[in-house]
């Protein structure tokens, strides 16, 4: 779970800001809250709302390249690519900073970093609980030997291990950060104990997940329609439980010549499969630019290729009519592409972070799969954070003053409070006084009579 995200000088962030999902004073809807790790609970949903370039978004990309640089890192020939804040000198040449607190494995950490475009200048790791923290290791370029790790080698007793983390420490890049580095070195397989960055680096790796708005999240699992009838009762129940219509799915065989795909780009696929030992189940998903997914696998040396339909029925005939994705409408297919989220948010032990999550949906439809989530997550641990615009999401019906954030921009600068902030009676429409601006965050309009370049 995410319990609270910092970042400083970051594109439109300039001061340090603090998203935090710790829950607030408030004693209504108690089941919005995670399970306790040592004393520490977090909320199930956040929902942070601003007008158009106001930071929302750069808010996301500011966790997603925290997220690539510790599992991607940089070459050591390349600089730290990202936009520090702009339009203020006093930071522009700055160092930049971001920190996570996170849940995982039973433990809270404390993870983060301060860099530039040329190195890494501060990094930590400390676990901590409701009233105590112990540091497992810390980076500093002011230091003499820049690296503290003394508690990851009392850990390691073994002079072997403990040279094997000082040497991975010492040869750690200067624009690379040392979690990566771990990561990178496969030091797991020579160290035996160093089960705190293991826990970190599976945190970023398997349970948090940014979408951005164009994002296919696990489209693969459409593979599985043939082989598992499950996936295929929980598509079409869901499809149908959101009203698009649609009264079954299928992966259905096509010829290679009705494909819309550049020969070269088959010839790879085919390739790739023959390589493959199990080529029977083995397959390889593509998604074509008009939206089209496709499954392409090999049997008895021949490539066969199955897309991913919908079925619909048709009025006087039994026989069911198959459409393309691309028949059905942007938000079907919006639908279709979050039914996989919603299994792996119920699943436990995840955390999305999402764009502009209604886009192309009904306010009703984005409102039920946070009312759906809220309902059916209970005794689950598991984290839906959204940027939006949907301001039907804005009741304290659904969501606790304490999941409800602003981002607001004064002088280029973001910046980021709660509606927790507010003195708000529990049975107070909220709505209407956002659009009113009472909470800022909406549209800043000027004077229509100053527009001169319109008719008058």
């Amino acid at each position: 779970m995410l319990i609270r995200y910092s970042v400083e000088n970051f594109m439109s962030f300039k001061d340090r800001e603090t998203l935090t999902l710790i829950p607030g004073k408030g004693t209504l809807k108690s089941s919005h809250k995670n399970s306790a790790i040592k004393g520490i609970k977090t909320l199930k949903s956040s929902i942070v709302y601003g007008a158009n370039a106001s930071g929302k978004s750069n808010l996301i990309k500011a966790i997603d390249f925290g997220r690539r640089l510790v599992l991607k890192g940089v070459r050591s020939d390349d600089s730290i690519k990202y936009k520090a804040h702009r339009l203020d000198v006093a930071v522009k040449e700055s160092n930049s900073r971001i920190e996570y607190e996170i849940q995982h494995k039973g433990k809270n950490y404390a993870y983060g970093f301060v860099f530039n475009s040329n190195e890494i200048v501060e990094e930590w790791l400390y676990e901590f609980g409701k009233k105590s923290e112990s540091m497992i290791f810390e980076r500093n370029i002011k230091n003499k030997d820049h690296f503290n790790l003394d508690p990851l080698l009392k850990r390691n007793k073994n002079s072997e291990e403990q040279q094997f983390l000082a040497f991975t420490a010492k040869g750690t890049p200067e624009n690379q950060l040392f979690l990566t580095e771990i990561k990178t070195r496969r030091v797991k397989e020579n160290v035996s104990d160093i089960n705190d960055l293991l826990n970190v680096l599976d945190w970023f790796q398997n349970a948090l997940k940014v979408i951005f708005p164009n994002d296919k999240y696990k489209a693969g699992i459409k593979s599985e329609l043939k082989s598992d009838s499950k996936i295929q009762q929980i598509f079409e129940e869901l499809l149908n439980y959101f009203g698009t219509g649609i009264d079954g799915i299928c992966l259905n065989e096509i010829k290679i010549s009705n494909l819309d795909i550049p020969n070269e780009i088959l010839e790879d696929i085919s390739s790739e499969l023959e390589k493959s030992e199990d080529t029977e189940t083995n397959r390889i998903m593509l998604v074509s630019p008009k939206g089209l997914t496709y499954f392409f696998s090999r049997k008895e040396g021949k490539l066969i290729v199955e897309k991913f339909m919908t079925k619909h029925n048709v009025k006087g005939q039994e026989r069911q009519e198959l459409f393309d994705t691309s028949d059905e409408s942007d938000g079907t297919n919006r639908i279709i592409d979050f039914i996989p989220l919603i299994l792996d948010l119920l699943k436990g032990d995840n955390v999305f972070i999402i764009d502009e999550m209604e886009r192309s949906l009904h306010p009703n439809l984005i409102y039920e799969i946070f009312d759906l989530f809220l309902s059916k997550s209970e005794g689950i641990n598991s984290q839906l954070i959204v940027a939006s615009h949907e301001s039907t999401l804005l009741t304290q019906k659904l969501l606790r003053k304490d999941e409800i954030w602003f981002v607001v921009k004064n002088d280029g600068a973001s910046h980021l409070h709660s509606l927790e902030d507010y003195n708000i009676r529990f049975d107070k429409q909220i709505r209407k006084d956002y659009l009113l601006g009472r909470y800022k965050g909406v549209p800043s309009i000027g004077n229509r009579g100053n527009l001169t370049v319109l008719p008058s």
